[in-house]
């Protein structure tokens, strides 16, 4: 029985006890992980194709280990310039244990980038309320102490009340428009 499943953006054909290196996963060592996006499933003649993914699918595996691969050198060379650049990259990488392929039945893994979505949601009209009464507050303050705000802070104030000419001002001027 084999699968073909995406993990991390890239798709791979899997089996049983197979180790694949993947793309760096946000898993420690040793900890099994699912993969719900399965596209495809063969087991002898019998092929299951997914449009796009097998709803109920899942693939099992556990994060033997974290590495680098190996490393990849860029170079860039522009003939009669003098131009030379070198570079090296070593990608992150991830071997997983395939230990499981199950065709239906196993529930959806929750995702942990769905749930923060959802609360960051409900929590951004809540931040923006605070915000939104912070900055009349340090207005106040700051009639009192106009030397301390810098001189875009000072235009800001003197194009909210109206004040012309204000871009042609210096700190001390604005200081005297606005008091």
């Amino acid at each position: 029985m084999y699968a073909i499943v995406e993990i991390a953006g890239h798709q791979f054909k899997v089996e049983k006890d197979q180790k694949v290196f993947v793309n760096r996963l946000a898993t420690e060592e040793g900890k099994k992980v699912s993969f719900d996006n399965v596209l495809l499933i063969g087991d002898g003649d019998n092929v299951t194709v997914g449009a796009p993914a097998i709803g109920g699918a899942q693939v099992g595996a556990k994060v033997l280990k974290h590495l680098k691969g190996d490393k990849v050198i860029v170079f860039k060379k522009k003939r009669r310039k003098g131009y030379r650049v070198k570079n090296g990259h070593r990608q992150a990488l991830t071997e997983i244990q395939i230990e499981s392929i199950v065709a239906s039945g196993a529930k959806p893994a929750k995702t942990e980038k769905a749930a923060p979505k959802a609360e960051t949601k409900k929590a951004e009209p809540k931040a923006a309320a605070p915000k939104a009464e912070a900055k009349p507050a340090k207005k106040e303050e700051s009639t009192q102490d106009l030397s301390k705000l810098t001189v875009a802070e000072l235009r800001e104030m003197a194009k909210a009340k109206e004040i012309t000419g204000y871009s042609s001002m210096k700190k001390a001027e604005l200081i005297a428009a606005l008091s």
